[in-house]
């Protein structure tokens, strides 16, 4: 005899529609998921390919000078080529930003004895641990001489980052990128090397966390 009321498909209960219901919300979510997570890898990959192709790749002659140079440190010629642009009154002072502890105006003079004169009146060390802190350092230093116009000496693949960092803590003072190149990046392409492209990936990444960090909290590290 059959029963009444029992429909083939529901158990009974009534439980077989909205089980449908959340298979199908679910189904819905993982489309959704993939579909965001392939939307943001392919925003990366397009966003990676601008960041090489603004990325100097010529050392530059500055036809113009600045009331200050600030040589963010990293590189091994970075210091060397700010200090020659101080010899040359490209500006009036220079930041050293970011020296270890072993850097200091006694040991550039001990290394390179020429410019002896130019440490001695016009250079300024400080100890920053990153880009962030070279920027806040920078904008104190600038701030405090009331400097207008700064001469940015970097490494290329950092200069992106560096110069944002820096006007974001300096939005009304000219910034003049002069980007600084290893022997290696000066003599292949970056693609052509591994270590240098994880280099310059690595970097990109780091340019788009800073750009995320300064829209999300744009006071981050403007306390003075």
């Amino acid at each position: 005899m059959p029963i009444i009321g029992s429909r083939t498909g529901e158990g009974g209960d009534g439980r077989a529609e909205p089980s449908r219901g959340a298979g199908r919300l679910l189904r819905r979510l993982v489309r959704v998921t993939v579909a965001l997570t392939v939307g943001v890898l392919l925003l990366l990959a397009l966003g990676f390919l601008w960041f090489v192709s603004v990325l100097p790749t010529d050392e530059v002659k500055l036809d113009r000078r600045a009331d200050g140079i600030v040589v963010l440190t990293g590189g091994a010629s970075r210091i060397v080529d700010a200090m020659e642009l101080l010899a040359a009154k490209a500006g009036q002072r220079l930041l050293i930003s970011g020296v270890n502890r072993s850097t200091n105006a006694k040991e550039i003079v001990r290394l390179h004895p020429e410019f002896e004169a130019i440490v001695g009146c016009c250079v300024d060390f400080d100890r920053s641990l990153n880009t962030l802190g070279n920027a806040i350092e920078t904008r104190r230093w600038a701030q405090k001489r009331s400097m207008r116009s700064l001469i940015v000496v970097t490494s290329g693949y950092h200069m992106p980052r560096a110069m944002a960092e820096i006007a974001h803590q300096l939005p009304d003072v000219t910034l003049i990128p002069f980007p600084v190149f290893s022997e290696k990046l000066r003599a292949e392409p970056w693609w052509s090397s591994e270590a240098t492209a994880r280099l310059i990936l690595l970097e990109y990444l780091k340019f788009v966390f800073s750009q995320v960090r300064m829209r999300v909290n744009p006071s981050a590290g403007d306390s003075s």
